[in-house]
């Protein structure tokens, strides 16, 4: 741990938050007058937020575990913890990390310590002095997406990357919901596709919306390359985006959310392009910016990717109208 400790001992009655595992959040400790909650109430809680997110928490928690601190803490020693690593991680890491501080202690009923002026005036003094602009990857736009999808070959990991990566664009999914796809969330009706989307990082109830996918209009459609896969990998029912092994063996379970940054880096170097610039999350924008060139206007742009701000969406709609009547053009 840091040499600039804090006195922590008064929280030292109450038992430490654990997380059993990354796979199954365990939200709820035994503190006094908690001791009554049983099992069930804990599998609940744990269930209140996203896989993902309950990954992330454990492994933000895990790590200030590490570095020396536990649940419950104090406010001073929050603050201590992400002024010692300002100089070394970013400022949306460490705001990271301070919301699965936060969560860990409301879950199980305590007073928050992320809350207080000490541990806000730190963050937002990290932000001025330290801080920089969020980096956005670059978008996967359609003219390359075309490019990628004309080097690819006949095999099954090239038609299960297809429709992957057409899917992925043309609904403007997030890596996580493209991943959580099932055979049984899509539909082929008359012109197109019909995706069910059970639950996103926005609708953490699981409220669900639906999107609709029409048939292309070159010879890349994502709804033949949906059947396509289908076709080829004999898949039925289950996670529609698999694993496959260097035999060419499907497996049966999903592919994890990073597997798609993964699966846009290999193919975009495939078409000599610096690989390093883009992501998981180049399908989206790319979508969202190749939409907004096309003329697609905002609210279009927004039912399709589910974006619930148009300040969220304004960064790609504002790096294509740089070019629109662009003062430089008329006198260069």
């Amino acid at each position: 741990m840091s040499d600039l400790t804090h006195d922590n001992s008064h929280y030292q009655g109450l038992n430490l938050l654990r997380f059993e595992s990354s796979e199954n959040l365990q939200s709820i400790a035994q503190v006094p007058g908690l001791e009554f909650l049983g099992k069930s109430v804990r599998e609940f809680v744990s269930q209140s937020v996203a896989l993902n997110t309950r990954r992330a928490y454990a492994s933000d928690v895990g790590r200030f575990e590490r570095w020396g601190g536990g649940i419950p803490c104090s406010p001073e020693l929050v603050a201590t913890y992400v002024a010692t690593h300002a100089k070394t991680h970013k400022a949306a890491t460490l705001r990271r990390w301070v919301a699965s501080l936060s969560y860990a202690h409301s879950a199980i009923g305590l007073q928050d310590p992320t809350k207080t002026n000490i541990v806000q005036a730190t963050l937002k003094g990290i932000n001025r002095s330290v801080g920089a602009a969020p980096k956005m990857v670059n978008p996967l736009l359609r003219d390359d997406l075309l490019s990628i999808l004309d080097a690819m070959a006949i095999n099954p990991r090239d038609f299960r990357d297809k429709a992957l990566l057409l899917i992925g664009f043309a609904g403007g999914f997030r890596r996580s919901e493209l991943v959580a796809l099932d055979v049984a969330d899509i539909k082929v009706v008359r012109r197109g596709l019909i995706i069910n989307i059970r639950r996103s990082k926005t609708d953490q109830e699981g409220n669900g919306r639906q999107i609709a996918i029409p048939f292309g209009r070159t010879r890349h459609c994502p709804v033949a390359a949906f059947e396509a896969w289908l076709e080829t990998s004999g898949i039925r029912f289950g996670p529609i985006f698999r694993p496959i092994n260097r035999h060419g063996r499907i497996s049966e379970v999903r592919l994890r959310d990073g597997s798609v940054a993964k699966i846009v880096k290999e193919r975009i170097s495939a078409i000599g392009v610096d690989p390093s610039l883009f992501s998981g999350h180049s399908l989206r924008a790319g979508f969202a910016t190749s939409a907004a060139q096309a003329g697609a206007s905002s609210w279009q742009i927004r039912r399709q990717t589910g974006h619930q701000s148009e300040q969220m969406l304004a960064r790609y709609i504002r790096l294509t109208e740089l070019f629109e009547s662009n003062a430089a053009s008329a006198v260069l």
